[in-house]
């Protein structure tokens, strides 16, 4: 991985709230685990890769079928999405996806789940409008905010994502002068424009508005630990680790051993979460089917 991609990579987590920290993966809502193993219809794990396959196949059918009678049958919907994906299947899960979208207005998780499927597959003009719908109904829904600013880096627009991530600051001003009940997390936001700033080659813009968010948030972690990132990719290694020593003390206990990973190693660990990610060249993690 080049120096620019673990940037990035840990500038996207940065962003989110603490929890996101472990993974970016929406897929949760849909009850997955990504630990567990397939197994076939008895709950024993299959070993076999063939009988695997045509055990997932049989599964993938018996929704299909369900669905042809109850189209609105969400279990059966979201055990398809599962099988499809276990069978490598991406692009069959957009229908029902889809379909998830139209059952529930409500739910943006779905949409930004579809709108992450379709910029797997390349449609990044459905993917770009799906994410600005999100943000046209919550202009603070981070992981919509984080997947645009992504498909725009990942088109080389960073001018773009800037652009997207300043006028969403001055929406939120804007909410709060008009006492709004829509809320922006601005310290998420600050933190993914700081990290497009140094793709787009500025890091002392984005130096400053750590600093600036450091202060602002004398609490949070996130902002410490970017700027020892950056500090250290630059070789001011005593500076970074003064702020690597303050962001472990800051953080929770379960990100602690990451941070020294971090500051020890100059580079993420391959074991960090932060290579869980999930980005337009990786496929969403595996959904559990209902039983």
């Amino acid at each position: 991985m080049t120096a620019k991609r673990n940037r990035w990579l840990i500038g996207t987590v940065l962003t989110l709230a603490l929890a996101a920290f472990l993974s970016l993966s929406l897929l949760p809502i849909l009850g997955s685990n990504n630990t567990r193993k397939a197994t076939g219809t008895n709950g024993a794990t299959t070993a076999d890769p063939a009988a695997l396959q045509a055990e997932l196949e049989s599964q993938a059918k018996g929704y299909q079928l369900v669905l042809e009678r109850e189209p609105d049958n969400q279990t059966a919907l979201k055990g398809l999405i599962d099988t499809q994906i276990q069978l490598g299947n991406v692009a069959g899960i957009v229908e029902p996806l889809g379909k998830l979208v139209e059952l529930n207005p409500t739910v943006p998780e779905y949409q930004v789940l579809l709108a992450q499927t379709k910029q797997q597959l390349g449609d990044l003009e459905g993917a770009a409008q799906i994410y600005r719908q999100v943000l046209d109904q919550n202009p603070g829904d981070m992981n919509a905010l984080q997947g645009l600013t992504a498909l725009l880096v990942q088109q080389n627009r960073p001018q773009a994502a800037i652009g997207l991530l300043q006028d969403t600051l001055k929406t939120a001003d804007r909410l709060q002068r008009d006492g709004n009940s829509l809320r922006v997390d601005t310290i998420s936001v600050k933190l993914l424009l700081a990290q497009v700033y140094l793709e787009a080659n500025s890091p002392d813009k984005a130096l400053a508005l750590y600093d600036e968010t450091m202060a602002s948030a004398p609490t949070d972690f996130r902002p410490v630990l970017a700027k020892a990132l950056v500090l250290q990719e630059r070789g001011e290694s005593a500076a970074a680790q003064d702020l690597f020593t303050q962001a472990t003390a800051m953080a929770p206990a379960q990100f602690k051993d990451q941070i020294s990973q971090m500051a020890s190693s100059g580079q993420t660990p391959e074991s960090s979460p932060l290579e869980t990610t999930v980005t337009p060249t990786e496929e969403p993690a595996p959904t559990s089917a209902p039983e």
